[in-house]
């Protein structure tokens, strides 16, 4: 009976992760350039006493969860400060609290600050990994390699000024990354690869969530059935152990 509970209690507690998990990529379905979390691996291990395996299994993660690497949909929006990056690769970002990170978000803008910023308040960073200052432009062209060129408005019109170049990397596919507490995109050290420039920059195009809403939905479904199968079983399990000890009562006179 006991090893019915908590195998149950196990199954219960994992598709409660599962749905935490699906209600943060649903959240974030609109976030330009997200990526979607993964379930975490793990395994089931049961608790040793006295040397000896006890019936009381419990669900171990292991490590840090993962992300899809899809890409995201690439919408042609034509706005001179939309950017994407074509198939595979990362711009790298200075998020307002944190270490260095990488991010695929493109919707960028000029903060009031004067630091090229992307929507949710982050740095871009060039190749040296420093923050880009726009000055005031008239118009802003940003080249496939990253290079963010502007028509400034004191100057005369037509000419063109590099203010920077946008770092990009196409990571190893041996090199294993993660999100951190704060979500942004690291290696499984916490630091970021230094930039290879080996993305295409696409201007003019935002990309997308990876989340698939229909998916995350129906898994959603499925996910909530079993995690009221589980609580059946645990419920089950409480009226089968109190009729149980029912039965070893002794009669009353």
């Amino acid at each position: 009976m006991d090893r019915l509970i908590h195998t149950a209690l196990n199954s219960v507690t994992i598709h409660r992760d599962t749905r935490q998990i699906q209600a943060q990529n649903l959240a974030n379905i609109n976030v330009p350039g997200f990526r979607r979390d993964l379930q975490n691996e793990g395994e089931s291990k049961f608790l040793r006493s006295a040397e000896t395996d006890s019936v009381r299994a419990f669900q171990l993660e292991a490590g840090t969860p993962g992300f899809s690497h899809a890409p995201g949909f690439l919408d042609r929006t034509d706005m001179d400060m939309d950017v994407a990056i074509a198939d595979f690769g990362y711009f790298y970002i200075k998020p307002e609290s944190g270490d260095n990170a990488l991010s695929r978000r493109g919707d960028l803008q000029r903060g009031i600050d004067g630091m090229l910023r992307n929507g949710a308040g982050d740095m871009m960073l060039d190749t040296d990994l420093q923050p880009i200052e726009v000055p005031q432009h008239r118009s802003i062209r940003i080249s496939d390699i990253g290079e963010v060129y502007i028509e400034p408005t004191i100057g005369p019109p037509g000419q063109s000024v590099l203010v920077g170049t946008l770092a990009t990397v196409i990571p190893d596919q041996n090199l294993v990354l993660r999100k951190g507490l704060d979500g942004e995109i690291r290696t499984d050290k916490g630091t970021v690869p230094p930039p290879n420039q080996a993305a295409t920059v696409l201007q003019g195009v935002l990309e997308g969530s990876n989340v698939n809403a229909v998916e995350e939905m129906l898994t959603n479904v499925e996910t909530q059935r079993s995690f009221e199968i589980g609580m059946k079983v645990i419920l089950m399990a409480k009226e089968l152990d109190e009729a149980g000890s029912a039965a070893m009562q002794a009669p009353n006179a």
